[in-house]
């Protein structure tokens, strides 16, 4: 009897394990990767988009995707995340300290260049993808900088914004949309960077709009002082990007800070919607969505109910001075301090590879959730 039993067991097994590459156990691999980035988007901001817009939790979009999990998101050397050092964690699958770009933490912020770490933007273009980032903050600002530039300072945004213009693999980003233009050139202009100089030189034309981006132009760098319609550019980026045959890769960052706490989670309400777009516009079967936050914010929904709106007080609130509204917010549903927190965010993932996403895992893990859909070592 048991022999027999041993026998089957093992014949299962073997079975198992020959099964053929397009078995339908075999995970399947995505031709495009989009990157949905909530900057300071905890879970705390995700619940009060939902009551905001529907007066009733789990509502969002994002909500309703069956793979998710939770990211811790610390740093080197401490336990709350800025967004350079979390954003670099999440595109290069290391973590490095506060205030450093996709450089290893064995260099100093401000002070001595870390190892450059390559970013899944960078194996994108090495394996002959589309490449695109845009964010409606400024697209030098940490959180897109993370994607394609390595720098010591993330204040530097001159040097970082060039270095869009000297890529390490491929011939760089294609699509390039966001927002401080003019804080951008100031700072370059400081520095003595030439960016109209170095942008003409790598054959590129940096336009002030959308509108003015042609529509024969795939590789479209377009950056506002501010005001960018996320929606608009993200239509165009996804359309330019679905061009080439291997695929892309594309990152979205939608600011959600709560300091000022209803257009923060306005935003988040509205990338939200976006991204519902976003599944619409690209083929479920070949497209993985990843979204997630670079780190939490302190903010909670800490009391009222569906009898009376979640900002209920916020416009007193707003009238106070500065100075006032530094000290934090105490109205009857919602409290906020102004300042990141430490606890793990949401992953939320939709079509090939998003099994991946599931339990407690290190912010780092998300690269190689990327990696691994692509198909990549």
């Amino acid at each position: 009897m048991f022999p027999r039993i041993a026998l089957a067991v093992c014949l299962a097994t073997s079975l198992v394990w020959a099964q053929p590459a397009n078995s339908p156990t075999t995970p399947r691999r995505a031709k495009n990767v989009i990157l949905l980035l909530a900057d300071a988007g905890g879970i705390p901001v995700v619940n009060a988009a939902s009551i905001l817009g529907y007066n009733a939790p789990q509502k969002l979009f994002i909500q309703s995707w069956d793979h998710i999990g939770l990211s811790d998101t610390s740093p080197v050397g401490k336990w709350v995340t800025d967004s350079a050092a979390g954003m670099t964690a999440i595109v290069t699958g290391q973590k490095t300290a506060n205030g450093v770009i996709s450089q290893s933490a064995d260099g100093k912020r401000g002070e001595a260049d870390g190892k450059p770490l390559k970013t899944i933007l960078e194996y994108a273009e090495e394996h002959g993808l589309s490449t695109g980032v845009m964010s409606n903050v400024s697209i030098a600002d940490a959180t897109p900088a993370a994607c394609y530039a390595h720098q010591n300072e993330r204040g530097n945004w001159g040097q970082i914004f060039a270095q869009l213009f000297d890529p390490k693999f491929g011939d760089g980003v294609d699509v390039v949309f966001g927002n401080g233009r003019k804080r951008i050139w100031d700072l370059a202009g400081k520095v003595n960077v030439d960016l109209d100089a170095l942008a003409k030189g790598a054959g590129r034309t940096v336009y002030s709009r959308l509108e003015d981006v042609p529509a024969s132009e795939n590789r479209a760098i377009a950056v506002y002082d501010s005001g960018i319609d996320l929606r608009a550019a993200a239509r165009i980026a996804i359309q330019k990007l679905s061009k080439n045959p291997k695929g892309f890769f594309l990152m979205i960052e939608s600011d959600a800070h709560t300091d000022q706490p209803k257009a923060g989670i306005t935003r988040l309400l509205e990338f939200d919607k976006l991204i519902r777009e976003i599944s619409e516009l690209t083929n479920p079967e070949e497209t993985l969505l990843l979204f997630t936050a670079d780190h939490s914010f302190d903010f909670r929904v800490a009391g009222g109910g569906p009898d009376q709106p979640i900002t209920t007080g916020l416009e007193e609130w707003e009238a106070q001075t500065p100075e006032v509204r530094k000290q934090g917010l105490r109205i009857p549903a919602i409290r906020m301090n102004n300042s990141h927190t430490g606890e793990e965010v949401l992953v939320a993932a939709k079509g090939p590879g998003a099994e991946l996403v599931r339990g407690f895992m290190p912010n780092t893990q998300l690269f190689q959730i990327m990696m691994s859909a692509y198909g990549w070592r």
